[in-house]
């Protein structure tokens, strides 16, 4: 049952379809949502920015597409088939509200969820267990599969909402659930180790500044690959050694000198990567913002046994984690920039240029 306090109408951004920035509909009179048995309703504090809201509202999932993200960032793609153009290789469906970053606060609770909960300040875990199905492997997104943050109001399973103590700001918390939990479900699959030695691609962005941080939080050797520009900014992060992006790799590592590489970009460079792995040593990978289609020897693979994890399911133990990082003040926030929600268009077209370091977070009240 919803508090008398809260409305019955909100603001929000509406995803009618996939395509270019003119597919992002703000609105002021959507329908607040109602919580369901089990379910608590959440005001919205702030919601980030991340590479799945975008390629999932251009299509880039989509099997048709071969090309790097920033190809079709802003006007999409147009041959993308709709039947696959989601993350999980199914037809989403439209209206949508995006956003799988949310810090909030319970305001309502459905039936069965003790309302001593109302009040709480809450992160929305972003990759969920399927409602109703517990196995392994089999999650939603919160944003895709269903409505996420993307509006003054949202609602979640009450298991997913986690309460957090933290002195840092709604827009700081905002900028941990989806690039955070991410980058230690990568490090968590590979079994990263204190003393191990591993390459971080895209090490300016989100998920990649991230994994700089929770690499270092295990005792890891750290080489981050970033543009020339932002070197000093990632080494600030706790990065022991930086390489500029589209350097050949050969040039800056001796060969099978690497234990893990983590790899967010893929693209032409995606061979040299696996060059600097060790015989025994573990590629894994969460995103290809450098286009999806690599060329793979597979006697690299096998001849020197290396192991590969595509990692985006993630098993409650890496959220559970990540919120005790954050409590005990063990996590940098990266936030470089701010805006209210009706200017989503402008942080998603910033966010493409790719132009800063940290996340990019949308406030549904304004600033």
């Amino acid at each position: 049952m919803n508090s008398p306090s809260v409305p019955q109408t909100m603001s929000g951004v509406l995803l009618t379809g996939h395509g270019g920035l003119e597919k992002l509909q703000y609105r002021e009179d959507l329908k607040v949502p109602q919580p369901a048995t089990g379910e608590v309703l959440i005001r919205v504090a702030a919601a980030a920015v991340n590479n799945t809201d975008i390629n999932t509202r251009i299509g880039w999932y989509s099997k048709q597409v071969t090309g790097q993200t920033n190809a079709g960032a802003a006007d999409g793609f147009a041959n993308i088939s709709d039947d696959d153009a989601s993350w999980s290789g199914e037809a989403l469906s439209f209206p949508r509200i995006q956003g799988c970053d949310c810090c909030g606060y319970i305001v309502a609770v459905g039936e069965g969820v003790d309302a001593a909960r109302i009040g709480e300040r809450v992160l929305v875990r972003n990759l969920q267990q399927k409602p109703g199905n517990n196995r392994e492997f089999d999650c939603i997104t919160y944003g895709s599969e269903c409505d996420g943050s993307f509006a003054q109001y949202t609602k979640s399973l009450a298991n997913e909402a986690y309460a957090i103590d933290s002195t840092l700001t709604d827009a700081e918390l905002a900028s941990f659930p989806c690039a955070y939990s991410t980058a230690e479900n990568m490090l968590h699959r590979a079994n990263l180790q204190h003393g191990e030695r591993v390459l971080i691609t895209g090490a300016s962005g989100g998920v990649g500044s991230a994994a700089v941080q929770l690499a270092k939080r295990r005792g890891a050797y750290v080489i981050a690959v970033c543009g020339a520009d932002k070197h000093a900014q990632v080494l600030a992060l706790g990065a022991d050694q930086v390489i500029s992006r589209g350097q050949n790799l050969a040039d800056a590592l001796t060969p099978e000198s690497v234990d893990l590489v983590v790899d967010l970009v893929a693209g032409p460079q995606w061979p040299q990567l696996l060059n600097t792995l060790r015989r025994g040593g573990r590629y894994t990978v969460a995103g290809a913002i450098a286009g999806p289609i690599v060329e793979l020897d597979v006697r690299t693979l096998y001849l020197r046994d290396l192991s590969f994890f595509g990692c985006t399911y993630q098993p409650r133990v890496v959220f559970e984690n990540l919120v005790r990082y954050i409590e005990q003040g063990e996590l940098q926030p990266l936030v470089a920039q701010t805006y209210p929600l009706q200017a989503i268009a402008e942080a998603q077209q910033d966010f493409m240029a790719k132009g800063f370091i940290g996340k990019l977070v949308l406030l549904p009240e304004g600033e």
